[in-house]
């Protein structure tokens, strides 16, 4: 199987003509009835070598850590040696199957061990020279904070490393989550951790927050509008991660995530959200919200059926409702989008990504 990146990569050795791309996704789209661009593609997988070196590079990472808690001294909190090992494992195994081999699920894997390994060996250093345990509480709470965001914007630094030497395109969202993080821990050491009103304020942070990457992930997806490069896998996984920082928030606000029950209202709200959710996602051709929403609305769903008095069946009608919805969407996407766009401004959709009903 290969991907648009293997197109272009095809086209730039001379391997094969730009007229003979054209011609290739035009095929594809036709065999498919749906364009290429619509199809939202990402590389994962380009053989089941991938799956057997990603077990391989799992258990070689899981050996190096277990050999960096044994090396770290016995305290109370994350073993920062074995952060260290993992980091430092996960780099070179990168230099051979990343950035030779380009194979795509050892390079996620990889990459993840890394910016995770950095994270925990910082964090751990913290524990190690007791900012996490000396001090009156409220001190303490302050240098946790503060050193939870210096943990969080040195690891983005070494995101930042990882993306100039291999390109991975999951690079940049582990760099943003890792800036996410550093910001909410500025403003927790700033409101202090014993605030009653933090539980809230945190919620409209990673709200904020998710708008935030939401915006950097159409920024990327911008400079790309027919998803013919790497940049478009880049936004792929922005949106990945935007989409829960926003959904939870706004879910949470109607009451769906405390564990009681949800009224009428509250249910029709959800699903007046997700339908929102739904439009934006036709529009700028990303299913990322539609998914990280989806477990809300299906409790909502269920919560309203319950309501008007079907018991028995509110699960079954539920997934019926919902998977329906679902699979009509994705059989009639391009048309749906395409109503969607025409209805926005000219300038907006001058800035969407293409399809074979959108003209630009």
């Amino acid at each position: 199987m290969y991907s648009e990146t293997d197109l272009q990569s095809a086209v730039a050795a001379g391997a094969i003509s730009a007229e003979a791309a054209d011609s290739f996704r035009a095929h594809i789209s036709t065999a498919r009835q749906s364009p290429m661009v619509d199809e939202e593609q990402f590389r994962l997988l380009t053989g089941f070598n991938d799956i057997f070196v990603a077990i391989a590079v799992v258990i070689m990472l899981v050996a190096v850590g277990g050999i960096g808690q044994a090396l770290t001294p016995v305290f109370d909190g994350p073993p920062p040696f074995a952060g260290l090992f993992v980091a430092g494992a996960a780099w070179g195994l990168a230099e051979f199957f990343t950035r030779k081999r380009r194979m795509a699920l050892p390079s996620i894997i990889l990459l993840l061990a890394f910016v995770g390994g950095l994270f925990e060996a910082w964090l751990g250093f913290g524990f190690m020279t007791g900012i996490f345990e000396s001090g009156s509480a409220t001190t303490n709470n302050l240098g946790e904070a503060l050193w939870v965001a210096l943990s969080a914007l040195l690891t983005g630094g070494g995101a930042w490393l990882h993306w100039r030497r291999f390109h991975v395109p999951i690079t940049i969202t582990a760099g943003a989550a890792a800036l996410a993080g550093t910001v909410a821990a500025l403003i927790v050491s700033a409101i202090g951790a014993n605030n009653q009103d933090l539980g809230d304020i945190m919620l409209a942070i990673v709200f904020l927050l998710g708008l935030a990457v939401f915006a950097f992930a159409m920024w990327w997806d911008m400079s790309d509008r027919q998803r013919e490069s790497r940049r478009s896998d880049v936004a792929f996984w922005l949106h990945l991660l935007a989409a829960p920082m926003i959904a939870h928030p706004l879910f949470s606000l109607l009451g769906v995530t405390d564990g009681g029950m949800v009224g009428v209202a509250g249910a029709i709200g959800v699903i007046a959200v997700y339908l929102l959710f739904a439009i934006v996602a036709l529009a700028i051709d990303r299913r990322a919200l539609l998914v990280s929403a989806l477990a809300y609305v299906l409790f909502a769903l269920t919560e309203l059926f319950r309501q008007f008095g079907v018991v028995e069946f509110n699960v079954a009608l539920t997934a019926l409702v919902i998977g329906s919805a679902l699979l009509t969407l994705s059989a009639f996407w391009t048309p749906i989008r395409q109503m969607v766009v025409e209805r926005l401004p000219g300038t907006w959709q001058a800035r969407l990504p293409i399809s074979g009903l959108v003209v630009a």
